[in-house]
């Protein structure tokens, strides 16, 4: 029983407490931008299922906690289709109840009802609200702890390693991959574990000459402390670790929002490259996670963040920073995501309304139920093949098929 209680608040409750704060903000960006654009909202709910706590605001906004803390919702007025996006005669039918029950003029209160520029501003709020949740966190860390990295400088190069046979040498400072500027190791690193099997040129200072190396990265299996078991792409070179290479960064306000933007961009661009290189089978599949694969990930981070504290404000400390990175990471993601343009996503919604501003109607109600039937498919779909990689990484399937043999 206490080893139960002690996986429950070491693993579930960190990951129900990111993905409930990362959620709560997204589904908060359509919220606010809505209200700025003067629409109706009915309910503003964190998490499904029956309230456990539900109360009205002035303005006739319910909102609700939910027994099922996995996500949040917010439902404007006159929503009840399920795809959100009523067809031309469902439109005709709600503008009439509308107009009977309050008047003409109440019609440019309700959502399906605004300009198609008013409606693609409140979807596009949510994933918008993901990007900026993650740079304020970023941009908090930077200000509060700064960054420590080490220059892009070969310290050793291991033996029979891709790197060895390309020619690298201890002391070598690469500048540039494939065009890209390398300022420290860790973006050196990152981009050659995401180019597995990838023809990579770099440019070199070496002895104060510029010299240029070809290497393609060996596909590599390592064992990360917190994301387990992955296949990734490696050259064999280790970082110097002397003090000339060590870069200690503090940063302004001004600096740390810079920063942290670029590495939000720069989230999204790694995360198009490596899905781009997944949809046509360059990389495998198994890094994919689902939500047993975050629980997990925050509950290493928790006890990463937990191990050598000396006190319990030092443990609370170290677990508060790793969560919110995870929450920065994974607020990326939810953002990123919630853009492709599958129906039940946000960016399904926005390919709709480029049809409407085209066509100058919406979809009928037949193709916007097929779409939207399609697209629950499609992420369900993805989101059980996420939790099979889950389990197949914790080996829970292996544990339950020895108990049967």
């Amino acid at each position: 029983m206490f080893g139960f209680l002690s996986s429950t608040l070491l693993y579930v409750v960190p990951a129900l407490l990111v993905l409930g704060m990362v959620v709560t903000v997204h589904e908060l960006g359509h919220f606010l931008a809505a209200k700025w654009l003067g629409t109706a909202v009915d309910r503003f709910s964190i998490g499904f299922g029956r309230a456990i706590v539900s109360w009205r605001d002035k303005s006739g906004v319910e909102w609700r906690i939910g027994w099922l803390p996995l996500g949040g919702y917010v439902r404007f007025a006159g929503d009840e289709n399920a795809a959100s996006i009523p067809d031309a005669a469902e439109l005709q039918v709600l503008r009439r109840e509308i107009a009977e029950r309050e008047g003409p003029k109440a019609l440019s209160r309700y959502f399906h009802f605004k300009p198609i520029w008013q409606r693609a501003i409140i979807v596009v709020a949510g994933p918008a609200a993901n990007f900026i949740l993650a740079i304020v966190l970023f941009a908090g860390l930077f200000m509060a702890f700064g960054q420590q990295t080490w220059r892009p400088r070969v310290g050793s190069v291991d033996p029979g390693s891709v790197a060895q046979a390309a020619g690298f040498r201890p002391g070598d400072l690469i500048v540039r991959a494939n065009g890209a500027a390398m300022p420290d190791f860790d973006d050196l690193q990152q981009f050659v574990n995401l180019r597995a099997g990838v023809p990579i040129t770099f440019v070199v200072e070496r002895g104060g000459q510029t010299v240029q190396i070809a290497a393609t990265p060996r596909s590599t299996v390592i064992n990360s402390p917190i994301a387990g078991l992955q296949h990734v792409g490696t050259l064999g070179i280790r970082s110097s670790l002397a003090p000339q290479d060590e870069i200690r960064r503090r940063y302004n306000p001004v600096e740390a929002v810079g920063a942290a933007t670029h590495r939000t961009w720069k989230m999204v661009t790694t995360t198009v490259y490596f899905l781009g290189r997944m949809i046509t089978g360059q990389v495998s599949t198994d890094s994919l996670r689902g939500p047993i694969g975050i629980a997990g990930v925050a509950g290493k981070v928790t006890e990463l963040g937990a191990a050598g504290a000396t006190s319990f404000g030092a443990m609370l400390l170290g677990v508060s920073v790793n969560l919110l990175q995870v929450a920065a990471l994974i607020s990326v993601s939810l953002g990123f995501m919630n853009l492709l343009p599958l129906p039940v996503l946000d960016g399904g919604h926005l390919l709709f309304y480029a049809y409407e501003a085209v066509a100058r109607r919406p979809l009928a109600a037949k193709v916007q139920a097929a779409g939207y039937r399609v697209g629950l498919a499609l992420v369900l779909g993805l989101m059980l093949f996420a939790t099979w990689n889950d389990l197949q990484r914790l080996r829970v399937l292996n544990f339950l098929g020895g108990l049967f043999s």
